[in-house]
């Protein structure tokens, strides 16, 4: 094992120090290799050490400019301070230079759900979904953009095969209530659903609060 892969271990298991010191070796034993910045960065975003984890992604791309991973690593960090527009050109630049995986379409899908263009969102969360068919989270996305095109047949579609993988997915069963309740008549299965989530999660006051306001109207 190579100090890299020393240090992956120790990440793995949570020994946070001793991934560092083999990460430093690492890059002291091959400054010219992105890998071990790349580690280095993602170490210091666990442990929300923000301002270095960017210096580390940043160098490994001054490093190695196809250096795919360090674009997704530098985008989460922007990503998670609410920077979308960067963190979408980084997501693209990841993508550019062949990332692998849902992931990366399922984060530049949330950065354009972000800045409230579900246009630009709806192809990536569909290639998100395409990719990785059984993550709940993706397919969740990917419906509530549908819903926010007013797509709410196809959205139907995803929140009812959502429910299906997941039965006990409250914020499916809060989507398909809403989805309901805004496009159709069928104000049972709105209620059905919008109880379904507060009867998951009792502290999913949105989805009582919806079900109280319906009950309200029809009583």
């Amino acid at each position: 094992m190579n100090y890299n892969e020393q240090g992956i271990q120790a990440f793995q298991d949570k020994r946070y120090e001793d991934a560092a010191q083999l990460f430093t070796k690492a890059i002291e034993a091959e400054p010219n290799n992105a890998i071990g910045y790349i580690n280095f960065g993602n170490l210091l975003a666990v442990l929300e050490d923000t301002e270095r984890a960017e210096r580390f992604f940043q160098k490994a791309i001054t490093v190695d400019a196809t250096a795919a991973t360090a674009y997704y690593g530098l985008a989460n960090l922007y990503y998670n301070a609410e920077r979308y527009a960067e963190a979408a050109k980084l997501y693209e630049q990841a993508l550019t230079h062949q990332i692998e995986g849902a992931d990366v379409y399922y984060m530049m899908g949330k950065c354009f759900e972000r800045m409230e263009n579900p246009k630009l969102a709806l192809p990536y969360l569909q290639r998100a979904v395409e990719l990785a068919p059984e993550d709940t989270q993706i397919r969740l996305a990917y419906a509530i953009v549908l819903c926010a095109l007013e797509m709410f047949q196809e959205g139907k579609r995803e929140l009812d095969l959502l429910i299906e993988q997941d039965w006990n997915n409250a914020d499916a069963h809060y989507n398909l209530g809403v989805l309901y309740a805004v496009s159709t008549e069928q104000t049972e299965n709105a209620m059905y659903h919008l109880k379904q989530a507060f009867t998951l999660q009792p502290e999913y006051d949105q989805a009582r609060y919806i079900y109280d306001m319906i009950a309200q109207r029809f009583n």
